[in-house]
């Protein structure tokens, strides 16, 4: 067995929207690793009734919200569907980042990296606990607190910010 450094990882998510916590996952990956991938999943079937947001609408504020904060350096973002671990291998990442908040997440997360070790016994699964500021902000509070007209300026970046008012306007 042979000992590799990983140089390249996936940061995985559905970004319905992006959030300053998960900017701040992506920031830490990016400290951490020389190239990473965010992968904005598909995921038409999430929470039964698809994504808020279309997967190109999703692509285009993550884009964005990284370019305003200058972050665009050793960081893609690209749109997938199917499988992670597949998807992976296909970019030749050697790791997949995760962002944790909470316990709850811990299990669900856990799970996923099981099945994707099992899949792909080579990928390492990578977990990034959530900076105490952005523990409690989540893609759907920020969907829901915007659907009410709220103020959701704290909880994610400006272009998303603006957005979410058109959207909801």
């Amino acid at each position: 067995m042979t000992s590799e450094l990983c140089t390249h990882v996936v940061v995985p998510g559905t970004f319905d929207p992006v959030t300053l916590g998960h900017m701040d996952v992506i920031r830490r990956a990016r400290k951490l690793f020389p190239q990473v991938t965010v992968a904005v999943a598909e995921s038409r079937h999430k929470r039964g009734t698809g994504t808020e947001f279309t997967l190109e609408e999703r692509v285009d504020m993550l884009k964005r919200a990284l370019r305003d904060e200058g972050m665009t350096d050793g960081i893609e973002v690209v749109p997938f569907c199917g499988l992670l671990v597949e998807f992976c291998k296909e970019r030749g990442a050697g790791g997949v980042v995760k962002g944790l908040r909470a316990t709850t997440d811990f299990e669900y997360e856990l799970q996923q990296a099981d099945l994707n070790t099992y899949m792909a016994p080579d990928l390492e699964s990578i977990f990034v606990m959530s900076s105490p500021k952005y523990g409690y902000v989540s893609s759907s509070i920020v969907r829901e607190i915007a659907a009410m007209g709220g103020d959701v300026d704290f909880l994610v970046p400006t272009c998303v910010a603006e957005r979410l008012r058109a959207h909801y306007a």
